[in-house]
């Protein structure tokens, strides 16, 4: 009996360290800052600005990418339209 009761004490713990583990490493981040170097602000990154992106995506009718894909002259293409079409959010 007190065997068991060690074997369920020992799960249990072994349970509750693991647990917040496992479920914070399965988090998704919605949020991160984009420094923009021509204009030199940080903007945040996140649906909102996911909105605008796909948006100028869209105008232009370039086929979707990552932002932090595109290269310098792109970025600075985006961010020059993006300055165009501001919102207090943005940062």
């Amino acid at each position: 009996m007190a065997s068991g009761n060690r074997i369920l004490s020992a799960i249990l713990l072994a349970g509750s360290v693991i647990t917040p583990a496992l479920t914070t490493g399965c988090a998704e981040h919605h949020y991160y800052r984009a420094y923009d170097p021509y204009y030199g602000d940080y903007h945040r990154w996140g649906p909102n600005e996911e909105v605008y992106y796909r948006q100028w995506i869209s105008e232009r009718h370039y086929e979707y990418r990552e932002y932090s894909k595109l290269d310098k002259d792109r970025q600075r293409e985006y961010w020059d339209w993006r300055h165009k079409h501001h919102d207090r959010d943005s940062r």
